[in-house]
């Protein structure tokens, strides 16, 4: 990587960002899923500031137990404190700590890297919700004890089973978590009913030859429930023919976009990797959004790609936007793209084609307030 990582110093030359560091990450048979899904979070600015803020504030803790948060903070404190510019780093750590921890990861077999992301993003909301739970109690219990008075009249309400359950809200879900409304309307009385849903991610159906955009249309589309699907009004009291569309009700400040290529085929038995061409435009205007959000700016900044024809053999790498660079990350080796490049990425426009580097999980940042 010496050479590699030379190379890049002398690509950005006097336009290599000050205090940023571009580091590649050793592979340990098979992590390239784990290692593509770090260089996007690494590179979510909002991210790994909190990350980073998280790890000053432990390490003094001497007792801190270990877990995927407090392996992944360090990680993330050793890339950006290294003196030099580039290099290789072993996220051996990490890697361990969640072999440990799942094993759905502990095998040398091709994993998915969706659900991976998926996972260490809920357990760093796990993590972070036991840690604030645990924090209310010590506040708690040092108030009762050095005011006794305030309890000697009981609780004021009854509480449902004993437990006032307050949903914690992380800084996990100030970054990626937004709101999709679930909107039924009934045909007979017309009345709609609407359920709110929390997302961190959106998976989206895709089609060959098309767009985020009609992927997102699609996703907002309206679907008539009838026959055995018909839906309760609780109204009428009965089954009812009705008309159902989800929209976003809240976007988040960074968008986490999954295409689903990979589509089990009932008549093969098994998965089949749909090779399909989505455009995914370096700048994306959100639309099918609920009042007052009419159309919210979002600008791609990560895509992690998948290469290989099929679902369980193949290759991950990523695509970053850094300072206004775009750089091409593959495990140890790191670099420099033309943005142009980035298009090169979107799918194959016939079934069987050479070129089999597919966008798969696409990162957006919001470019306004999402509030």
């Amino acid at each position: 990587m010496g050479a590699a990582g030379s190379k890049l110093e002398k690509a950005l030359g006097d336009q290599f960002p000050e205090g940023e560091r571009y580091f590649g990450f050793e592979n340990f048979g098979n992590t390239c899923y784990c290692n593509s899904v770090l260089q996007a979070l690494y590179f979510c600015v909002p991210f790994r500031e909190q990350l980073l803020e998280y790890y000053t504030s432990n390490k003094s803790v001497a007792d801190a137990e270990e877990n995927l948060m407090t392996c992944l903070a360090d990680l993330f404190s050793q890339i950006s404190s290294q003196k030099k510019k580039t290099g290789v780093i072993a996220p051996k750590r990490f890697v361990q700590r969640l072999k440990k921890q799942n094993e759905l990861f502990r095998s040398y077999m091709h994993q998915d890297a969706h659900e991976f992301l998926n996972y260490l993003l809920n357990e760093v909301v796990d993590i972070l919700e036991k840690e604030a739970k645990a924090t209310k109690t010590e506040h708690k219990t040092s108030s009762s004890s050095s005011s006794p008075e305030k309890i000697a009249n009981g609780p004021k309400a009854p509480l449902a089973n004993g437990v006032h359950k307050e949903p914690v809200v992380t800084w996990v879900h100030n970054i990626f978590q937004g709101i999709l409304t679930n909107e039924t309307r009934c045909l007979r009385c017309e009345t709609v009913t609407a359920r709110d849903e929390t997302f961190l991610d959106l998976s989206l159906d895709i089609e060959q030859n098309s767009s985020i955009t009609s992927c997102l249309k699609n996703f907002s589309s309206t679907e008539t429930l009838h026959s055995e699907d018909k839906f309760f009004c609780d109204k009428c009291c009965s089954l009812q023919e009705a008309q159902k569309r989800m929209k976003i009700k809240k976007p988040p400040h960074i968008l986490v976009i999954h295409l689903k290529r990979f589509k089990y085929m009932e008549q093969l038995g098994r998965y089949k990797k749909l090779s399909y061409r989505v455009v995914f435009p370096l700048e994306l205007k959100l639309s099918n959004t609920v009042e007052p959000y009419t159309d919210v700016e979002y600008s791609l900044f990560a895509v992690v790609v998948h290469v290989g024809s099929g679902p369980n053999h193949g290759h991950y790498v990523s695509l970053v936007k850094s300072h206004n660079h775009w750089l091409f990350f593959d495990d140890e080796n790191v670099e420099m793209i033309e943005e142009s490049a980035v298009q090169t990425f979107f799918g194959s426009s016939q079934e069987y084609s050479s070129n089999t580097d597919h966008g798969y999980i696409l990162f957006y940042e919001s470019l306004g307030p999402t509030k």
